[in-house]
Parts: C-alpha cells; sequence; structure tokens
C-alpha cells in the first residue's frame, strides 16, 4: 500500500500543478479563468490527496504489511476466501433476464413489467433458496 500512497501523493502534486498553470493559461487567453475545467482539476489533486490520506492511514493501522508490498510473496498470498458459488446454477441467469425484462417493460411499454416483476420474484426466491432443497440441500 505503501507504493499506491505515494502514487496517490504524486498524483496530487502533478493535479496542483497542472490546475495552476491551466488556470493561468486561461486567464492569459481569454482573460478569466475557466471555471469548469480548473475546478474540476483543482477537485481531482483533492480526491488523489483524500484517497492517499485514507491508504495512508489503513495501512498505518493494519500493523503488518500486505503481501503485495513484499518481493517474497506469492500470488496466493493475497488471495482470499471470498464465499461460495453455484457454477451449476440457472437462477442468476434468469434473474438477469428478469431485470433486463422489467427495464424493457419500463422504458417501452408498462405492460411489460407486469410480467417481469413475477418473474423476477419467482429468480430471486429461486436463487436464495437453491441450498434448501433437492439435491444440494443442507
Amino acid at each position: 500500500m505503501k507504493s499506491n500512497v505515494v502514487i496517490l501523493y504524486l498524483l496530487t502534486v502533478f493535479f496542483l500543478i497542472v490546475g495552476g498553470v491551466y488556470a493561468f493559461w486561461t486567464i492569459q487567453a481569454y482573460g478569466h479563468p475557466e471555471w469548469a475545467g480548473s475546478t474540476a482539476i483543482i477537485l481531482s489533486a483533492a480526491l488523489t490527496a483524500f484517497v492517499g490520506f485514507y491508504i495512508s492511514r489503513v495501512e498505518k493501522s493494519a500493523g503488518g504489511v500486505l503481501p503485495e508490498d513484499r518481493l517474497d510473496a506469492d500470488i496466493d498470498d493475497g488471495d482470499p476466501e471470498i464465499g461460495e458459488f453455484s457454477p451449476w446454477s440457472w437462477w442468476p441467469m434468469v434473474l438477469a433476464g428478469a431485470a433486463g425484462l422489467l427495464l424493457v417493460g419500463l422504458s417501452v411499454g408498462f405492460w411489460i413489467s407486469f410480467f417481469a416483476f413475477p418473474l423476477l420474484l419467482v429468480a430471486l426466491v429461486g436463487w436464495v433458496y437453491e441450498y434448501y432443497r433437492g439435491h444440494f440441500a443442507r
């Protein structure tokens, strides 16, 4: 994370320099600053400074060195367990199709939503409760 903090602080300095140059350049060209671009560049500097500060605080509170900061780390060292997923499940595709049909119904004709909403509920309940019955019940 140390390298991320350094990169973000370098970006902060870069955005401040570019924002100053941009404001000076537009004042010279037009007689007044161009507010949209100057504000966007200066706020980009503020954003990178905030994120860099936050990451530096998180690094200090973590107390240890992260795997991506160690030279002897393997790829598996930074790979946490993120949960259990069902590669055989068809419910996510049914849910995505129902959500897509619902959005089509909202944009094209509202009557389509009356068919899509019950299908969306069935797909959501089916995906949530797929481990409660059948071959994969617990």
